[in-house]
């Protein structure tokens, strides 16, 4: 597969509005940069492995946004957002330290074809290249509260490149409320076209994976249930998904995975449309650790959950490790 960053496996030690977002993505748009080249990281996975890539940093230059800086760097807004908290997004300033978001652990235990956790606004594609197992991992936008994205296992039963858009009477409705004007019943190919250059349809009647004309909203829940991407990374993506590939569509914003003998835990907001409590977010999080534990007990530091779990800052952060482990370490 043609994506670029291939690399190793290896550890390394608020939401807002709908309509807000809305106002920023016009005006910002105007502004974003024409990038070339996807912005995928893909990995080599061993069959045990659970958790890829690493936390960095960048400095941010005069009058780089955070958007500048996401896109570049293979980020949406969200997960740049949540890393640098008291960072501004629109004028972080010369200098400022920005923090990269970019150790993920893999969600659920699929690994073929693709995985869409919305709850990280990401994607993951499973393919085999030269008989080792890999996985590229993009930033995406999903639906928003009242046009959710989809959860369940679908498939990819079309691809096509340049593609006509079709909006439906209640997004036409929509768009004229919105003060938006008239929109069209058929959109043809061409700049005005917001599934971009290239879209993948699924089983599910109405939902797709496609690219955009305003790619400064890769990273919000701002769509209409379809599954957004960067105009480079629906390009590279496009020609190595055959049709029939399945899709995987889930919603875990609890994540624990382990790296040698350390588990680790990484907790992403949850979706304003979860009506999500205290408890509701509790429960959740501990069926998971009941999930990753099961087959290999931890010694689990609950401060560091809590401080974790508080923080919600999408980062993978060691809460424990295997009992096993520190029996041995004790004996010796």
């Amino acid at each position: 597969m043609r994506l670029p960053s291939t690399q190793p496996a290896f550890p390394v030690a608020p939401r807002h509005g709908t309509r807000f977002h809305a106002v920023l993505l016009l005006a910002a748009s105007l502004l974003m940069p024409v990038l070339a080249g996807a912005s995928a990281d893909t990995f080599a996975l061993a069959p045990d492995t659970q958790i890829v890539g690493a936390v960095s940093t960048v400095t941010a230059s005069h009058e780089q946004t955070l958007t500048d800086i996401a896109r570049i760097q293979g980020l949406g807004y969200e997960e740049i957002v949540w890393a640098n908290p008291g960072v501004d997004v629109w004028l972080p300033g010369d200098g400022t330290s920005v923090t990269l978001p970019k150790r993920f652990i893999l969600p659920g235990t699929q690994r073929d074809g693709v995985v869409v956790n919305i709850a990280e606004y990401r994607l993951y594609y499973y393919f085999r290249s030269n008989g080792r197992q890999m996985v590229s991992t993009f930033p995406i936008s999903i639906g928003r509260m009242d046009w959710s994205t989809p959860i369940g296992r679908w498939r990819v039963v079309a691809k096509q490149k340049d593609p006509t858009w079709y909006p439906p009477e209640s997004i036409r409705k929509e768009h004229l409320e919105d003060g938006r004007g008239f929109l069209d019943k058929v959109v043809p190919p061409g700049p005005d076209n917001p599934l971009g250059k290239f879209a993948m349809r699924l089983s599910v009647p109405g939902y797709l994976i496609h690219g955009t004309n305003r790619p400064v909203g890769v990273g919000m829940q701002v769509t209409h249930g379809c599954i957004r991407m960067y105009p480079e990374d629906i390009a590279s993506l496009f020609p190595e998904v055959p049709v029939n590939t399945p899709v995987t569509i889930m919603n875990l914003p609890y994540k624990f995975g382990w790296s040698g003998d350390d588990l680790y835990l990484e907790v992403n907001p949850p979706l304003e449309d979860d009506h999500p409590t205290r408890d509701r977010e509790m429960t959740a999080l501990m069926e998971q650790y009941v999930q990753a534990t099961r087959d290999r007990p931890a010694r689990v530091d609950w401060q560091a959950v809590e401080e974790a779990y508080r923080r919600k800052d999408g980062i993978p952060v060691r809460i424990g490790s295997g009992v096993a482990t520190e029996q041995s370490t004790a004996a010796n």
